[in-house]
């Protein structure tokens, strides 16, 4: 019933994210692991852990996460056999040994069961320490308001229904920065998430990861300013006037940095007049008005 996909790179910290996987409590789940061409051999790993988890690892010959993360997302998705939901998990993620008893007994508690469930986090290090509080979350909660509450979130805490994920797909921003976001909005339908304290995924932060690392700093500039693009000009309804308010601030800061992107600035003049905010849109450009000065002096 629930699948496990790991879309693998990198070895450093694999071990420790399939004994998490061993150590389940509750072993009903298939493992689903795909290779994208990394010049590591996972293989010896995978083997000394089949006997404990029910598996399949497929080895691609090319890198697509080079040019698409989310490309290779997708390739490891089409492993999945019949389970109902999936679980995509870093390959240096850890999973507490409850995740999965939890998320059985919550979609058992649950009359009509949503469409996307998320977990407890805390990061931790390369060595594995805690470096940060546990966050926790409202059992359920609208998908755009955890939005607007500036916590993190990141691929691996969520299960999603596997007919969504199919049917909807996740949308391919560079590095796949904010895909994740953008899945669990669109996956929900913009609507409920559930969310399971008790059991908690630990989020690794170190130099190998895109988010621990310091490079890639305009790809992901890029890829924020795609995500606000997408939820303005084609998910705007779903969203309160405070907020479309807010979407627009945001989008504003991306291109504020971004100056030099002249593209930027003519898609947010488009969106400003297409939902008829003339006078937020002189707001706009008094900004960069006072932002020229600035650099003038």
């Amino acid at each position: 019933m629930l699948a496990i996909v790991i879309p693998f790179y990198k070895i450093t910290f694999f071990e420790e994210t399939l004994a998490s996987l061993a150590s389940q409590t509750n072993k009903r789940f298939k493992l689903y692991i795909g290779n994208d061409g990394s010049n590591e051999n996972p293989a010896p790993i995978i083997e000394k852990y089949s006997q404990n988890i029910n598996l399949k690892y497929i080895a691609y010959k090319n890198n697509l996460g080079k040019e698409s993360l989310v490309s290779h997302w997708n390739r490891c998705i089409e492993m999945i056999e019949a389970e109902e939901w999936i679980l995509i998990l870093g390959d240096d993620d850890i999973l507490a040994p409850n995740v999965v008893e939890s998320f059985y007994r919550s979609i058992e508690d649950q009359e009509n069961v949503l469409n996307v469930i998320r977990f407890s986090t805390v990061k931790i290090s390369d060595t594995a320490a805690k470096i940060s509080q546990r966050y926790n979350h409202p059992k359920k909660e609208k998908s755009p308001d955890f939005l607007f509450k500036n916590v993190r979130s990141s691929l691996s805490e969520y299960v999603f229904r596997t007919s969504q994920v199919k049917k909807i797909g996740f949308k391919d921003f560079p590095l796949a920065w904010y895909s994740d976001v953008l899945a669990v909005l669109e996956f929900s339908n913009f609507n409920e998430v559930l969310t399971i304290n008790e059991a908690c995924v630990h989020v690794r932060i170190s130099e190998l990861s895109i988010s621990g690392s310091e490079d890639h700093a305009a790809a992901k500039a890029k890829a924020k300013f795609e995500f606000y693009y997408y939820l303005l000009s084609k998910k705007i309804k779903n969203f309160s006037p405070l907020q479309v308010d807010e979407l627009f601030h945001r989008i504003n800061k991306s291109y504020l940095n971004e100056k030099k992107k002249i593209i930027y600035f003519y898609k947010i003049s488009v969106l400003y007049f297409s939902n008829y905010k003339i006078k937020k849109y002189f707001t706009f450009l008094s900004l960069i008005l006072v932002g020229l000065l600035k650099s003038l002096k």
